[in-house]
Formats: C-alpha cells, sequence, structure tokens
C-alpha cells in the first residue's frame, strides 16, 4: 500500500555463512551492534565496498538482521547494491566477505571493487 514510488528498492540478503560470521565477530566486539557495509568511489573497478564494525545506527540505514546479525546499509550505498547478495567465503585462499551484485558489469579479481 502506497510502497510503489516509481523505482523498487531491491533488499540486500545475507546468506546463512556471512549471517554465523557476523554473528561471531560481533559477539567478540562489544559495544559494537552491527557491520557496516558501504560503497565508496575508488578501487581498481570505479567503485569499492568497505566493512567496518560500528556503535549505531544512522537513520537512513537499512538494517539487515539475520540469525543475531546485523548489517547497516546506508540509503547511498544501497542504490548500488539494490539485489546483492552479502556471503562469507573461507576457501584455501582464505577466508573473506563477497558480495555478489547483480548491478557490477565489471569486478576485479580481488572481489572488493566494481564497475556499474
Amino acid at each position: 500500500m502506497g510502497m510503489d514510488a516509481g523505482i523498487e528498492m531491491k533488499s540486500v540478503e545475507l546468506t546463512d555463512a556471512a549471517a554465523r560470521r557476523i554473528a561471531a565477530i560481533l559477539k567478540d566486539e562489544p559495544g559494537k551492534i552491527a557491520l557496516r557495509v558501504a560503497v565508496e568511489g575508488g578501487g581498481c573497478s570505479g567503485f569499492s565496498y568497505t566493512f567496518d564494525l560500528v556503535d549505531a545506527r544512522n537513520a537512513d540505514d537499512l538494517a539487515i538482521e539475520k540469525d543475531g546479525a546485523t548489517v547497516l546499509i546506508d540509503d547511498l550505498s544501497l542504490v548500488y547494491m539494490g539485489g546483492s547478495v552479502i556471503d562469507f567465503v573461507d576457501d584455501l585462499i582464505g577466508q573473506s566477505f563477497q558480495i555478489k551484485n547483480p548491478n557490477a558489469v565489471a569486478s576485479c579479481g580481488c572481489g572488493t571493487s566494481f564497475s556499474i
């Protein structure tokens, strides 16, 4: 009801692995309430992601909650990240958060920057 204001803001999803990892990290960081994921200009493909543990949320944040984990994404970053899936990968190369972003047309090998 009245939710469709012309552009549909797609949400961002957390995989179970990412939620488990974020919840575990937050448990070890007293006072931190969420992982903030943001998009910044720069990086080898034009944009890059930043990950920060934060102790407060802003009014314009989208909060994604799953299994005791909270991820915050600000309005501006959400424009670039709508429909993305945040995953946590643990493989031979190492452990990392990865964002599968359907809006990104080119991404670099490091998985942290992309272009639209």
